[in-house]
């Protein structure tokens, strides 16, 4: 897509022209973007880390969050509890 580089509000901007949901592993994005300033909804994957095998543990939380994502709004989608 060639968005390499591009920083947090523009890369909303971006994605809210294209996409009506916007996932991502940035914690901070929420508190450094005025979300509700932008046509798309984010989700924010809270895992240990970002490797593939941490985040496929999320994926049944997050195609129930996808369901009820609301354009505007930030939701935080947490993996099972660890034993």
């Amino acid at each position: 897509m060639g968005w390499e580089g591009i920083r947090n509000g523009e890369l909303l901007r971006l994605a809210a022209e294209q996409f009506d949901v916007f996932v991502t592993v940035d914690r901070n994005l929420a508190f450094q973007q005025d979300v509700s300033a932008f046509k798309i909804a984010v989700i924010v994957l809270r895992s240990r880390s970002n490797r593939l095998a941490e985040l496929r543990a999320l994926i049944p939380n997050l195609l129930r969050t996808l369901a009820a994502a609301k354009l505007g709004a930030v939701e935080l989608v947490d993996g099972p509890p660890t034993r």
